[in-house]
This record gives structure tokens, C-alpha cells and sequence, in this order.
């Protein structure tokens, strides 16, 4: 009997140590499932933020393009107004060109149709007297 009470109590203890040895192997085994998720995880968030750094670099830079664009488009149609300016400014220099009488027209319907107290005096040299007083 003390052989098999000690049979039992060895395969007790074989028992007791194997489950032991099973649930210290398996909560390693947990640890390192745990850490290899852990570990993923990080890797896949620092993925993440590195896509999401390129893209706000790429947001970033199109948008810096664009206002490029922009503002050369603006710059481009001043450029055209000025020209057309210039070249509007030449047709009409030309066309006053030994054309006095016609500026006489212009200044003589000036003062007709101007409102005020101020009276045009012609000079010598077609210059106006800016100030005159009176004694």
C-alpha cells in the first residue's frame, strides 16, 4: 500500500508539476504573442504616421504649387492689361497728334459742362493762372 500511496503521490506531483510547467509555458507563450502584437501594432502606427506625413508633405507642396500657378496667371493677365493700356494710350496720343483743334473742342466743352466757381483764362502759353488775387 505505501507503494501505491507513493505512486499516487509521485503521479500527484508529476501532475501538479506538469500542469505547472503547462501554464508557465503557456502564459510565456502568452507574453510573447502579447508582445508580438504589442510589437505590430507599434509598427503599423509608426507606418501610419509616416504615410500620414507624406501625404500632408505632398498636401503641402500641391498646394504651394497651385498658388504658384496662380499667381503667375495673375501676374501674366496684369501684363496683358498693361499692354492694352499702353497700347490703348498710343491710338489716342497718335490721334490727338496735330489735332489742336479738336483739343480746344475737348477743352472748351470741359468748362461748359463743368460745375463751380472756377474760371478758365487762357494764356499766352495756353498755361491757366492757378492763383489770382484780388486787392
Amino acid at each position: 500500500m505505501k507503494n501505491s500511496s507513493l505512486l499516487v503521490l509521485l503521479a500527484i506531483s508529476f501532475s501538479l508539476t506538469s500542469c505547472w510547467e503547462f501554464n508557465r509555458a503557456q502564459k510565456f507563450k502568452d507574453a510573447e504573442n502579447n508582445g508580438k502584437s504589442v510589437l505590430v501594432e507599434a509598427e503599423s502606427s509608426r507606418k501610419a504616421l509616416i504615410e500620414t506625413a507624406k501625404a500632408e508633405n505632398e498636401s503641402a507642396t500641391l498646394q504651394a504649387e497651385a498658388r504658384i500657378k496662380i499667381a503667375k496667371a495673375e501676374a501674366q493677365a496684369e501684363i496683358e492689361r498693361a499692354y492694352g493700356i499702353a497700347k490703348a494710350n498710343e491710338i489716342i496720343g497718335n490721334s490727338l497728334k496735330g489735332n489742336s483743334e479738336y483739343l480746344k473742342y475737348l477743352q472748351i466743352d470741359a468748362i461748359k459742362n463743368s460745375t463751380g466757381s472756377k474760371v478758365y483764362i487762357p494764356t499766352e502759353a495756353n498755361l491757366p493762372i492757378l492763383e489770382a488775387r484780388g486787392k
